[in-house]
């Protein structure tokens, strides 16, 4: 799976025009948010708020239009609360939407 950032620089251009102060905080308000609910993902202990982080999660994409974290956190909804291998992806995909 491929993680583009430019459907998030897309909606984060068109939100805030020419100014290049408002896209950077958009952006980074944007991976703050995403990493708070991936955080909430890992510190989960049941399966509600597992399910209450990765919709969050999901909502917070497809609001930015960022599919590919969005499928995950889909993904995160259909599999097994706490599994690593989607908690890593999320991750993944969320440090390089940051530029990490």
């Amino acid at each position: 799976m491929a993680f583009e950032s430019g459907a998030l620089d897309a909606t984060i251009a068109a939100a805030a025009g020419d100014n290049t102060a408002l896209m950077a905080e958009l952006r980074a308000t944007f991976v703050e948010s995403a990493r708070r609910q991936l955080d909430l993902l890992r510190r989960s202990r049941c399966d509600g708020n597992w399910s209450v982080a990765a919709m969050r999660l999901k909502g917070l994409a497809a609001s930015f239009h960022v599919e590919d974290l969005m499928q995950l956190a889909q993904h995160a909804l259909d599999g097994v609360p706490s599994d690593p291998a989607i908690l890593r992806q999320i991750d993944c995909a969320i440090q390089k939407l940051s530029g990490s």
